[in-house]
């Protein structure tokens, strides 16, 4: 594990305990966190052999296992883990599991296989090799099992977020370096300092390490808003959920999602 990975470690054990708290509450008060979206294009799930990887504290898994997936959880932090296990425990769910594992060498330590391999929503950009992690997915995958992922689009990540919807480029779309924040959190706790490393892919290098691995991308979605809140006063909610700034309705992406299969 390299020391930017190390970071993140550290960086999202900061915030653990806000994010079961934040998700405890809303899966009391709702039977789910994924959206319409997400449940739209996984289809029926009931039965399926599920392994979410970078779980966080489990809400999404656990929204899963409502939907009677069978559930695997995988995330890098031990903190989530715990908190994973504590919220199903809360939840009454009993049979969802829970692993502690870098999802870039699973691969190593975990040989079962699944119908659905799932991430979703703030995962790709913590992951410093792209065509591993495709590579520790095929692993994963049972024949005819499929890859689901929802994610920033790569052309929102260019933008400074503080200036939208005026584009103003901060990141370069093929910068290959890691990028340093000294601040972690924001959507479900306060952000707190923490210095952490994410990474910038094209959705060119997203497609083809997916494709190396030996998947075949079945589909490939874009859409105009974002799956989260950024700004309260510049955002609006979108027909199908998230939020959009009205400015760019129809005109620019922010968010993907994709299907990808064994070949």
């Amino acid at each position: 594990m390299n020391e930017y990975v190390k970071a993140n470690k550290r960086s999202w054990g900061v915030i653990a305990k806000d994010h079961y708290e934040v998700f405890k509450a809303r899966l009391l008060a709702n039977e789910t966190t994924l959206s319409q979206t997400q449940i739209r294009e996984l289809g029926n799930v009931a039965g399926k052999r599920l392994i979410h990887l970078q779980c966080n504290t489990g809400a999404d898994t656990l929204s899963l296992a409502r939907m009677r997936a069978k559930v695997t959880g995988v995330d890098l932090v031990p903190e989530n883990i715990h908190y994973a296990r504590k919220l199903a425990a809360d939840l009454g769910i009993a049979d969802a599991r829970f692993v502690e594992s870098n999802v870039l060498d699973i691969m190593d330590k975990h040989h079962e296989k699944y119908d659905i391999v799932f991430t979703t929503e703030g995962v790709l950009c913590w992951l410093p090799d792209l065509y591993l992690w495709a590579r520790n997915v095929r692993h994963l995958l049972a024949d005819g099992g499929f890859l689901y992922v929802l994610d920033s689009h790569p052309f929102y990540m260019l933008w400074d977020e503080e200036k939208l919807p005026e584009l103003v480029v901060k990141y370069p779309y093929f910068q290959k370096t890691a990028d340093q924040d000294d601040w972690i959190g924001g959507y479900a706790s306060e952000s707190k300092p923490a210095t952490n490393y994410s990474w910038m892919y094209t959705m060119g290098e997203i497609v083809t390490a997916l494709s190396q691995a030996g998947m075949h991308i079945e589909w490939l979605h874009e859409f105009d808003w974002l799956y989260y809140q950024l700004s309260a006063e510049k955002q609006v909610r979108a027909e199908a959920g998230g939020w959009l700034y009205p400015e760019h309705r129809g005109k620019l992406p922010y968010t993907f999602s994709l299907k990808a299969t064994v070949r």
